[in-house]
């Protein structure tokens, strides 16, 4: 199992080259860039349900083009995709940094996406902006008001209950800044990870306040899991670094400057490296959170379940999946009804897989739901009008799949 660990851990670091602009370097490595791109599939797909009930996804088709695309649920076919002009952009869809999007109140809906930059793992978080459901959309605009070319990656986004969009995401610009200090030594400057960035619209995406520092030392590469707080407003959870490397998890309620994050997690990881494999995040019926993560406790990789505090602290022993390949883990909860959905390779096909409670999270049944030979993107749970939904997408199928526990 620790080999398996580490081996998660150094996918991150060691990934394709992010696609170049041809102004900032030459065109043969642009070139090569954008076609390490496109040989794999771009299967990383964001979801949501519009206030209408009606099920949307974005992504990637084929020629790497962003569309949109709603039904799919209840028995209902899929529409066909519609192009969204994006110009010149390139999308990042691959594992945990896909695109998204979000509905709020008015009519407003948002898609989200990182555009990679000249230089290998840096970006900017775009944003299309509509105020009609989603009929029209704006060209694409960067929502951060730093532009060095650094990461800004793996954002997440979510309209809280007064309406208000929160944009959260991974950013270097301190990591970058203590470098400077040091010299341009990045080892001498001795700022571990990046950092937890957001900003706020209140007018649905037309402007953004400034960008705010959530935390300090978060992991480089792992998603943000955002949820709704009891309150209307909206809670993150991320992997971070604690002193002096150990990449467990954090969480806050977002609304000011967390000096010192809550730990989330206890499994003490000590790992220099990322291991592209953030976690999620649900609130629970009686108060607190529901939470999955991926760790290495005392050798042992595995995924884990947890309940929070409202505060986010934990509240019980965490427990291990009952799969030892499991990966890339979602959870989702409605009343006492509690959803995880993952996937599992099991050396020939990967298995799409659930664990259901219907008393909050004390028991578990699990449950098989799918298995294909084909690339496949993770897992995403939804809520929608017809209950609990898990979308899978393979090579050649999105499917939309009931979960009931």
């Amino acid at each position: 199992m620790v080999g398996r660990a580490l081996a998660l851990a150094l996918l991150c670091c060691a990934g394709p080259l992010a696609a170049q602009h041809e102004h900032a370097v030459g065109a043969p490595l642009v070139t090569k860039a954008r076609d390490a791109m496109r040989a794999k599939p771009a299967l990383s797909i964001g979801a949501a349900v519009s206030p209408a009930g009606q099920l949307w996804i974005v992504g990637l088709d084929h020629e790497r083009r962003l569309f949109v695309q709603t039904g799919g649920g209840a028995g209902q076919r899929w529409s066909e995709p519609r192009l969204l002009d994006i110009g010149s952009d390139t999308v990042a869809a691959d594992g945990e940094n896909r695109p998204k999007i979000a509905f709020g109140p008015d009519n407003r809906a948002v898609i989200s996406y990182t555009q990679p930059l000249a230089k290998p793992y840096t970006g900017e978080i775009r944003m299309l902006r509509s105020e009609d459901g989603g009929t029209s959309f704006s060209p694409p605009f960067t929502v951060h008001r730093d532009r060095q070319v650094i990461t800004h990656r793996f954002e997440a986004i979510a309209f809280d209950a007064r309406g208000v969009l929160h944009t959260v995401w991974i950013d270097k610009r301190d990591q970058a800044q203590a470098t400077r200090d040091a010299g341009g030594d990045s080892k001498r400057g001795g700022y571990r990870g990046a950092a937890i960035y957001r900003n706020e619209s209140r007018d649905g995406g037309r402007s953004f306040g400034p960008d705010l520092k959530v935390a300090d030392h978060s992991c480089e590469c792992c998603r943000v899991a955002l949820a709704p707080t009891p309150e209307g407003g909206v809670a993150a959870m991320w992997r971070h670094v604690f002193a002096p490397n150990i990449r467990d998890h954090a969480f806050a309620i977002l609304g000011g400057t967390v000096a010192n994050p809550v730990r989330a997690s206890v499994d003490d990881w000590k790992l220099d490296a990322c291991p592209h494999h953030g976690p999620g995040l649900a609130p629970a019926a009686h108060g607190g959170y529901h939470a999955v993560w991926f760790g290495e406790r005392a050798g042992r990789a595995a995924v884990r379940y947890g309940q929070l505090a409202a505060d986010g602290r934990p509240q019980d022993a965490a427990r291990e999946l009952p799969d030892a390949r499991a990966e890339h883990a979602d959870v989702l909860a409605a009343g006492e009804r509690v959803a995880i959905a993952w996937r599992s390779f099991d050396g020939e096909r990967m298995r799409l897989r659930a664990w259901l409670s219907t008393d909050g999270g004390a028991n578990f049944t699990l449950r098989e739901l799918a298995s294909s030979s084909e690339e496949n993107d993770h897992p995403r749970l939804l809520a929608t009008p017809a209950g609990m939904r898990v979308l899978w997408r393979t090579a050649k199928e999105i499917h939309v799949l009931p979960i009931q526990p």
